[in-house]
């Protein structure tokens, strides 16, 4: 892959940019991107640092692996604009919902193509990317798209079944960790602690215990052990927490999105 091209710049797509460009992995001159606001696409061009460009045609002309970052439902009018200019190169699509079996009835047969999820904290380099297993990459293709989006965070495989799930912990659940956030925000707050000081604890408290179940691999349940000293306060937390049903409520916000 020597040219990478973004088929629009939103939030996503900018992280994603930002994170390859900031750790070297690739030049500005070349990453492009295109957009249908050009002034906006030339003031982030500007702020991250890769090629703005004036139409799409232009952009697959110039990019040999393209990533298909616009909004879901502008997917099909771009594909009928670009197919043929597509024919013989990659293709990246972050997307939700257009995964390799719907790519496979719009594509010609000459295009590779491999679908990721990523999520949110991916644009400050901790998000979790999840590479749909059914996929048309060369390896040597896939294994260097792989090394440039670790730039994001870390790289989970999982095979077609798996990526709805994988989906809903991974892409929803940075808005359940949000709510928790908030929720031990206010806690403090109703205690005296100033809001901003609060959610700035409470956030990092997460990092921190998150980062010591991915060092140690330890069972989440030997760490919330840990913690609880026999009839000491952590504990007496714990159990309002089980009789206010957190385990089943999210496991039902699970089921909820699954069902949906």
């Amino acid at each position: 892959m020597k040219t990478l091209g973004f088929i629009g710049m939103g939030n996503m797509a900018g992280a994603i940019a930002a994170g390859i460009l900031q750790k070297g992995l690739m030049k500005k001159e070349e990453v492009f991107a295109y957009a249908p606001h050009y002034e906006k696409l030339e003031a982030n061009a500007e702020k991250i640092g890769f090629v703005p460009c004036k139409d799409l045609k232009g952009l697959t002309a110039k990019a040999d692996t393209l990533v298909m970052a616009c909004k879901p439902y502008q997917i099909e009018g771009v594909l009928s604009e670009i197919k043929e200019e597509l024919k013989g190169k990659a293709l990246i699509s972050i997307a939700a919902g257009w995964n390799y079996d719907k790519y496979e009835e719009y594509l010609d047969k000459s295009t590779r193509f491999q679908f990721i999820m990523p999520n949110t904290p991916a644009m400050v380099g901790e998000g979790v990317l999840l590479f749909e297993e059914k996929n048309s990459l060369l390896p040597e293709e896939r294994e260097e798209i792989k090394k440039l989006f670790e730039a994001l965070g870390i790289v989970i495989e999982l095979p077609v079944h798996l990526m709805g799930i994988g989906g809903a912990l991974t892409g929803c659940g940075p808005a359940f960790v949000d709510l928790i956030i908030e929720a031990l925000g206010d806690a403090g707050v109703k205690y005296g602690v100033p809001r901003k000081q609060a959610y700035e604890m409470v956030s990092q408290m997460i990092i921190g215990s998150a980062k010591l179940q991915l060092e140690t691999g330890e069972h989440p349940g030997v760490l919330k052990d840990n913690v609880c000293s026999p009839a000491g306060t952590t504990i007496c937390g714990v159990d309002a927490l089980e009789h206010a049903g957190i385990r089943a409520g999210f496991i039902d916000a699970i089921d909820a999105i699954m069902n949906k």
